[in-house]
Formats: structure tokens, sequence, C-alpha cells
């Protein structure tokens, strides 16, 4: 049975896409994996010739997520709360929720966290974890943003990534892990280590 890993944030512009993305094509070099876009505008399943290699499935193949023959399956999720959330967090065995380091970034991921915790009651072994993105270069993360994260009851994950132009424009140049950009790479490689150690524990 495929594990699933489903990317999820209320709030658009915090770079689920992109992340889910990349991390699909990371895990690809040991595991197959699939990528399933169920945000119906299609923005990942558009771009689905650009990765010939990467099974990446459409919205019409969510009903049936726990059935693909896949080791891996990420799933991207549009970036509002539909009611499919709290049934694909059911299914799923780790919720990724990616928040930039701004107050309100921060405060709308509570409306997630919450279905989180909810489908956790329903699923005891789904795991789930935070993880700062499109984190700006040299800018320190306030000690408040990251004590009110820690403070949310779900886990703050080690790994950051940066707002790097190279992770920006991966989806147009077949994703970071073919980038020169050594620290961009490094990141992402590190946050797929650091889901795989959470699913583990």
């Amino acid at each position: 049975m495929a594990k699933i890993i489903t990317v999820a944030h209320q709030k658009g512009g915090v770079g689920k896409s992109t992340m889910a993305l990349n991390l699909a094509l990371c895990f690809q070099d040991q595991l197959s994996v699939a990528l399933v876009d169920s945000d119906l505008q299609g923005s990942i399943y558009h771009i689905k010739d650009d990765f010939p290699d990467l099974a990446i499935l459409s919205s019409d193949q969510i009903s049936d997520i726990s059935n693909l023959d896949y080791d891996l399956v990420i799933v991207d999720t549009p970036p509002y709360l539909s009611n499919k959330l709290t049934a694909l967090f059911q299914f799923s065995d780790f919720v990724l929720v990616p928040t930039k380091a701004g107050f309100f970034d921060v405060m709308a991921i509570r409306s997630t966290l919450a279905l989180v915790k909810f489908s956790q009651a329903k699923n005891t072994q789904l795991k789930a974890g935070i993880v700062l993105n499109m984190i700006k270069p040299r800018s320190a993360i306030t000690k408040d943003v990251t004590e009110l994260l820690q403070s949310l009851g779900t886990p703050l994950l080690k790994t950051m990534v940066h707002d790097r132009v190279s992770i920006t424009r991966s989806s147009m140049t077949n994703g970071i892990l073919k980038s020169t950009d050594v620290k961009a790479k490094e990141e992402i490689t590190s946050l797929a280590e650091e889901i795989v150690n959470q699913i583990s524990a």
C-alpha cells in the first residue's frame, strides 16, 4: 500500500505546488512515486508533459488514492479549505503544512491544523509537520513567529526552505535537483529526509 503525503494550507501563495513537485522528484530516485494534483485548476497536471518520468495524476483519481499502485503518493491540494481535505487527511500518512514566516501567514495555519487534528482523532497513525517555506535570504525568523508555530501542537520541522529563484523556476527547469543551486537542493533533500524520519518514527 502506498504511503501518502498531503501538502496542504488554506492560504494561497505559500509554495505548496512547487514543494510537492520537488519532493516527488526527490523521492523518485528510490521509490515509485505519483504526484496527484487535486486542485481543479490543475496547475501541476498541465505541465505533466514536461516531466515524462514522473506520474502526474489529475484530481479525478483522488477518490481512488489509497489503491494507487505506487510506493509513495504526494498530493498537492488547492489554496482553500475544501470539504475533501478531511477525508484526504484520513487516508494520509503525513500532512505537510508549508507556511511563510509572516505573522498573518502563521495565523492562517490554524484552520488547516484544526482539520489535521480532527483527522488524527480518527486516523491515529496520521502525522503532520509545519515547514517554513519561501524564507527571505538573510532575514531572521523572529522568535515570536517561531514560538507561535511551536505552540500550535503540530511539530515545526527543522528544515527551512528559502525563497530562491531556482526553486521558484524549478517547475520550468525540470526540478530543483537538476539545477546548479547546491543550497536549494540541500534544503529539499533535507526536507524529504526529515519527512521520512517523521513517518518512520
